[in-house]
């Protein structure tokens, strides 16, 4: 997480002061620190703690002590701190603990080395001693800015028998630049923070009681003649926290449950992408689904079940007949393919424009996209439904009605890609039709009639691919944009197959977004064809091509979104809204 954990103390003489701080660091540690171990000190103590490894390391100079000799140290002068307003003693190295998962360091001292850091903190500590505090002057608040950072404090009281009111001013402080994360760690931080603040409370009230216990500091100044109290304290009445606990391994405690805070923190909350709203391709896939579940509960309760299938290959046809139109998305109908698909012949777009050649396959893809007939006659089944398959993928599922193989033609309005055997005979008006296209797999009469890419291609060598139309698609047509890109993608080699077909799905969201803009425009809304054409001016699709293409998709939307869409404008509350 990264964010900076604070210990602050209200001193008596000098005002808010930061006492000790935990910072994390993605980089090497900051300038004025060295990985070197402390000489002439007791040996560097490691211990492991939830995965981090803490140690003690040498910094050249100490801001929080005021030792250093530059001017621009962050910290205060050393003639303005007291006791109570210091932490580390004179010349200690401070605290680095190493991340062994994450490479992360947890650095700990009095102030930050960095002078913004040492100011945001700084006006953090004065704030929470200051105004920014809870009824009772205990407890935990929230305030910051985008400025200065966003901070999570919780003040307390820690008992003193030297002290004003036998007890002295203490805040925990956290300290990030996003708000939303340090709100969402409230309650963790709030716990977490709450169990140290208890820790020290309790050291500290041992040490009062037994303080008080030996010397009364309460029936002593009763005695002690008025004068104001600023003036009889001695010199030991600003006393350290280590002196206030009987602690002296405190800060080093204290940096490593600084440490844990930050490090479990920020693992508790991880980000995770939200897709948003269903696809239209999701909501279309959902409906046939529940068509398919519906359909089948009433063959269950049917009477025709209970009949022996005596003619298993008329039930396999029906069967086919049945899931053909609406085909291959849903499971129920796949069991087909599974049963008669050994392996994909064409294993994706741009293994086909490699075998039908550029022109042919651009002939193909705009028919595809264009919403016409597209026609395979093969003798083999898992060529044309291997076909079918890598075809279907550059258009929405709504649009997609395949009949894998039929003994007979089939109209364009029951399906748009049909497998049909070689004898099968196609009316003439369809051969002609710019509105069909036709894909004839004959026998080749020499082999390798292209070069072979890979060593399973020498299936595909014995055929010989004849792509014909009514209406063939000139060379130097520009064609629908969305066609142009695809083939930008596929002939662009410095992109692999699965870049290619997430390039496709984003291009297909892309033109969906603008079948719905325009759907709401002409057929909810109703507008006049002179605001259609400037709408599609704007969507960038007002070429014949794009338009056609547009109307074709708008076949693809779900019933869900267009049921909705019209109730949303039948309601009396958006009536009155467009009113």
């Amino acid at each position: 997480m990264n964010a900076i954990v604070a210990l602050c103390h209200f001193c008596e003489l000098h005002g808010p002061r930061t006492l000790f701080c935990t910072e994390v660091l993605h980089s090497p540690l900051p300038q004025g620190a060295s990985s070197g171990d402390i000489s002439g000190q007791n040996e560097q103590a490691e211990e492991e703690e939830g995965g981090i490894q803490m140690s003690s390391r040498i910094r050249s100079h100490s801001p929080a002590e005021g030792a250093s000799a530059d001017s621009s140290s962050p910290g205060p002068k050393k003639s303005d701190m007291c006791e109570g307003c210091r932490s580390l003693a004179g010349g200690h190295p401070g605290y680095v603990s190493h991340d062994k998962e994450t490479s992360i360091k947890y650095v700990s001292h009095q102030h930050p080395n960095h002078p913004q850091l040492f100011s945001i903190v700084r006006q953090a500590c004065v704030r929470s001693l200051s105004c920014e505090v809870c009824p009772g002057r205990e407890g935990p608040i929230f305030f910051g800015d985008e400025q200065h950072g966003f901070v999570f404090s919780h003040t307390f009281f820690i008992k003193d028998s030297l002290a004003r009111g036998f007890q002295r001013w203490y805040s925990i402080i956290t300290i990030m630049m996003d708000r939303i994360y340090l709100i969402n760690s409230w309650p963790f931080l709030l716990g977490k923070i709450r169990g140290i603040i208890d820790e020290l409370q309790g050291k500290a009230l041992k040490v009062f009681e037994a303080e008080q216990y030996g010397c009364p500091q309460r029936a002593q100044r009763m005695n002690t003649a008025f004068t104001p109290y600023l003036h009889q304290r001695n010199g030991n009445a600003a006393r350290s926290l280590t002196s206030l606990t009987n602690d002296e391994n405190l800060w080093a405690c204290l940096h490593t449950s600084f440490a844990w805070l930050l490090k479990a923190c920020g693992s508790r909350l991880t980000e995770k992408l939200l897709e948003g709203a269903p696809t239209e391709d999701t909501l279309v896939q959902m409906e046939k689904l529940a068509d398919l579940k519906e359909e089948s509960e009433g063959w269950d309760g049917s009477e025709e079940e209970e009949k022996p299938s005596s003619q298993p290959d008329v039930v396999e046809g029906q069967e086919l007949s049945k899931c053909s139109p609406e085909t291959s998305l849903m499971p129920d109908c796949n069991s087909w393919n599974v049963a008669h698909r050994r392996l994909s012949v064409f294993r994706s777009l741009r293994h086909m424009r490699q075998v039908l050649g550029a022109s042919a396959f651009r002939m193909l893809a705009w028919h595809v996209l264009m919403g016409n007939q597209v026609i395979w006659k093969a003798r083999d089944m898992d060529l044309v439904q291997s076909a079918f398959d890598v075809l279907r993928t550059m258009l929405p599922i709504g649009c997609v009605r395949i009949i894998p193989y039929s003994d007979q033609y089939e109209e364009a309005y029951r399906c748009n890609f049909l497998g049909l055997s070689p004898h099968v005979q196609i009316p003439p008006h369809i051969l002609s039709s710019e509105f069909a296209v036709l894909v004839e797999v004959r026998a080749a009469t020499r082999t390798s009639l292209y070069p072979t890419l890979f060593d399973d291609e020498q299936s595909l060598n014995k055929y010989e691919f004849v792509v014909t139309s009514g209406s063939p698609v000139a060379a130097d047509r520009v064609g629908p944009t969305i066609l142009n890109k695809i083939e930008a993608a596929l002939t662009n080699q410095n992109l692999s197959v699965d870049v290619v077909d997430q390039c496709l799905v984003c291009l297909k969201e892309e033109w969906m977004n603008k079948v719905k803009v325009l759907f709401k425009f002409t057929k909810v809304d109703s507008r006049p064809k002179e605001d259609t054409q400037k709408l599609l001016s704007i969507l960038g699709a007002a070429e014949e091509d794009n338009v056609k293409l547009l109307k074709f998709w708008m076949t693809g939307l779900s019933k869900t979104y267009k049921s909705h869409l019209m109730s949303t404008v039948r309601s009396p509350t958006s009536s009155e809204s467009r009113n």
